[in-house]
């Protein structure tokens, strides 16, 4: 059968659909073999909504096909033809679906959920292809100019970015050499800041709905008074190899202090232990971990900044926080930051929150808080927490997952140095056993204050 081009729309001026993956394409549409014919093309034609509508509407069933430059290929079919009618279109054939994901294969269809297909794509006329109420796929409004080879498209959509991050993220686990079952991820941040909303957050993505299972809120000192290493559940009820860690939040003269944050990293602070300002916790308290594992310790810190506020953060608590970097550097803990509020420091990411990285103003923000921490800039990672909304909204929860898989792959190279140097001590104590004297001449290694 003659192959032609399926229709499709471009992001960037990369990459053509292979017959296999045309062939995939054609088996999820159904029906028999198909021909397929190229209408419009951004990188030819311009991405403009009227221009798009002037050459697909009333065409019959269309596939819309995306690439990124990250190599990612994906997009969406619709079974009936677009009008440019200003409504929405039921359509039970219609799917999102995923072929190339970071220029590797990942080949899922993503079909119209439930049995109903309400609202499955919108056509109107200053709109690109949109599928979905919820702006599960929303590629474009209006028109957008050329930017060196590439077009920023505008819209919010992101199921299929947000399936695969879940994907990814719910296979992150602590590696098989080490006795670990959980990653701990601590959160630090002045009070306020976001660090209990974060988890919430999270823990909202994975379980479908909003949920506040950790205590927020406003108020002159930190909500938050315990040390709490917070689980994360799937909707299965199958629960993820992580922790985000909570504790009471950093206040200049007040809050965690330097000897707390000690113990906190080294693993000697129980679970759910009640910080007093008045009776720092020492090795005597009730709980205190004598002779902490690996698994009691921290495996990452996330400090959690407003992006609003980040300009006039108090002299005193940034060198709080660097005087806690000190440590966490001694004991080679990796570090980023979680830049809220994101909406509230920009009235254009409020309006379209997946805007953020292109947005100067929170460019400007990553800028001063890498410089105030001393830390590289891709380290620096915006989000925006689920504090109104009643609802998920796909930009949102793709922000907190972007940030939360960077965190864990920081924390997978922190355990992968400690495996390699384990192992290293394990073969330096061989090498001195075997010199038939009886006594190890090997040196005894240490990760912080973890032994290995």
């Amino acid at each position: 059968m003659h192959r032609k081009q399926k229709p499709e729309i471009i992001l960037a001026m990369i990459g053509q659909l292979t017959d296999a993956d045309m062939d995939q394409l054609e088996t999820w549409i159904g029906t028999g073999p198909k021909t397929f014919t190229l209408l419009y093309k951004i990188t030819r034609d311009g991405c403009d909504s009227a221009i798009f509508h002037q050459k697909c509407d009333n065409q019959g069933p269309t596939v819309t096909v995306l690439y990124n430059t990250s190599g990612s290929v994906f997009g969406g079919y619709a079974g009936q033809s677009w009008h440019s009618q200003n409504a929405w279109i039921n359509d039970n054939t219609a799917f999102l679906y995923q072929l190339r994901f970071s220029g590797n294969q990942q080949v899922n269809k993503f079909p119209v959920k439930g049995s109903n297909a309400v609202n499955t794509y919108y056509d109107g006329p200053s709109h690109g292809p949109l599928f979905g109420a919820g702006n599960d796929l929303f590629t474009f409004t209006e028109k957008i100019s050329n930017n060196s080879g590439t077009f920023a498209l505008n819209g919010n959509g992101m199921r299929i970015l947000l399936d695969q991050l879940k994907e990814e993220i719910a296979q992150i686990k602590p590696p098989s050499d080490l006795d670990l079952t959980d990653i701990r991820v601590l959160l630090l941040g002045p009070v306020g800041s976001g660090k209990s909303s974060f988890y919430n957050t999270v823990n909202s993505v994975f379980r479908g709905r909003i949920s506040q299972r950790a205590r927020c809120g406003t108020s002159a000192h930190s909500i938050t008074t315990a040390y709490k290493p917070y689980t994360v559940s799937k909707q299965d009820g199958s629960r993820l190899k992580f922790r985000l860690c909570d504790t009471r939040g950093l206040e200049v003269s007040q809050g965690l202090d330097m000897l707390e944050c000690n113990f906190l990293l080294d693993g000697h602070v129980p679970d759910h232990y009640e910080f007093n300002p008045a009776t720092p916790i020492t090795p005597e308290s009730p709980g205190f971990i004598q002779k902490p594992g690996l698994a009691d310790k921290v495996h990452c810190v996330l400090f959690v900044l407003e992006a609003n506020t980040v300009a006039n953060l108090p002299t005193k608590l940034v060198e709080k926080m660097n005087s806690f970097q000190k440590l966490m550097n001694q004991k080679g803990i990796p570090q980023a930051v979680l830049l809220t509020k994101v909406d509230v420091a920009c009235t254009e990411v409020a309006e379209n929150v997946s805007s953020v990285f292109r947005n100067t103003n929170m460019e400007k923000a990553v800028d001063t808080v890498a410089k105030l921490l001393g830390l590289p800039r891709n380290n620096v990672l915006p989000v925006k927490n689920y504090e109104n909304e009643v609802q998920l909204e796909a930009a949102t929860s793709a922000l907190a997952l972007l940030a939360l898989r960077q965190a864990l792959y920081f924390t997978e190279d922190f355990l992968e140095d400690v495996v390699e140097k384990r192992a290293s001590a394990k073969a330096a104590r061989g090498r001195g056993t075997s010199g038939g004297s009886g006594e190890s001449k090997g040196e005894r290694v240490e990760i912080g204050s973890d032994s290995a």
